[in-house]
């Protein structure tokens, strides 16, 4: 029998998932009549995760975010035993064909093996769909469990800015069925845009906000699983083997992160906004410091409404080996005007 894998699986940058019981806490006890939760950072879905008793509206720039969102999160029907079943195929294959994979990554993160198999299967799941062999779910649950077994086995520390080298393959690609729900709320959204753009086009009583909060892109961080997802076949250059991704890199891990967190603020309408963002400040290296002041958090949330902080101490997940003593997850809690 295929064996299941779950949303918090993924290794990712700042992943809230430790922090949920936390973050439920704040809300449950400070917010009423909550029935539309907005995450408009979302990354891999774990906070929204925290929410499928409600209405939700997820987002992320990133299309490998967006798609296994759509996988975890959708109302659209799926056929659990037709995913099963073409997982359990696609594991038994042994694939031997040179393709994008194998000529752009062998022996880089993956073993050319492995490569030629993810490869192989990310062209198949297109076929598929477009001979309309599963429908748009069960091709996003498909990537997602492509994009997760990838993950597991990339000899990285976690993200892609390097792979380790001279080290041996010894686990292979081996795909799981993800534990998506078949009763999502039927109005739930997801969508693949920038945060601000979307701001302005969205009511909810709730929005979770969890910004990039240093000079770390996520695109940089996740550019193979982000090239695997979107399935565009790019040049790569590097020793990294990355692709052009301008296109992808965010505000908030620059100079402009506090003009752009200000201008997502005044978009927003809803009746809570509850920001995630550490107490780093300067206790990093310059890449890990936080963009935005908390002076300039609590002065851009004030102008909305009343704020309130909270705090819990959060050993994170980080791509240097900064030993960060007294590190806080904090939640700012606005109460709109």
């Amino acid at each position: 029998m295929t064996k299941t894998t779950s949303i918090n699986n993924r290794r990712y940058l700042g992943n809230k998932y430790k922090l949920l019981p936390f973050i439920k806490s704040v809300i449950d006890s400070e917010c009423q009549e909550v029935n539309i939760v907005v995450d408009i950072f979302a990354g891999t879905g774990a906070v929204a995760s925290a929410f499928q008793d409600k209405q939700l509206v997820t987002n992320d720039i990133m299309y490998s975010n967006y798609i296994s969102n759509f996988a975890w999160f959708s109302s659209r029907r799926f056929n659990r035993k037709k995913i099963a079943s073409i997982i359990d195929k696609y594991n038994s294959m042994d694939i031997q064909e040179d393709n994008y994979m194998t000529e752009n990554f062998s022996d880089t993160y993956f073993s050319y093996a492995d490569c030629s198999k993810i490869g192989f299967i990310r062209e198949d799941i297109e076929k598929k769909y477009a001979n309309k062999e599963i429908n748009e779910r069960e091709r996003a649950l498909l990537i997602t469990s492509l994009l997760y077994a990838m993950d597991k086995i990339a000899k990285t520390c976690g993200h892609y800015d390097a792979y380790r080298k001279d080290v041996e393959f010894d686990a292979h690609i081996e795909l799981l069925i993800p534990e998506a729900s078949m009763t999502n709320n039927k109005k739930n959204k997801c969508y693949n845009t920038d945060s601000n753009e979307l701001a302005s086009k969205i009511t909810a009583d709730l929005v979770y906000i969890d910004p990039p909060y240093n000079s770390r892109q996520y695109c940089d961080a996740y550019h193979l699983l982000e090239n695997v997802a979107r399935w565009e076949k790019p040049d790569v250059y590097g020793v990294a083997r990355k692709m052009d991704r301008t296109a992808l890199k965010s505000k908030y891990c620059t100079k402009s992160a506090t003009e752009a967190f200000e201008d997502l603020i005044k978009k927003l309408r809803c009746k809570y906004i509850v920001l995630s963002y550490n107490n780093m400040a300067k206790k990093g290296n310059d890449r890990s410091n936080a963009k935005i002041s908390d002076n300039d958090i609590f002065r851009i949330l004030s102008e909305k409404g009343v704020v309130k902080v909270f705090a819990e101490n959060y050993k994170a997940f980080t791509t240097g080996k900064s030993d960060i003593e007294d590190n806080k997850e904090r939640l700012f809690l606005c109460i709109c005007d």
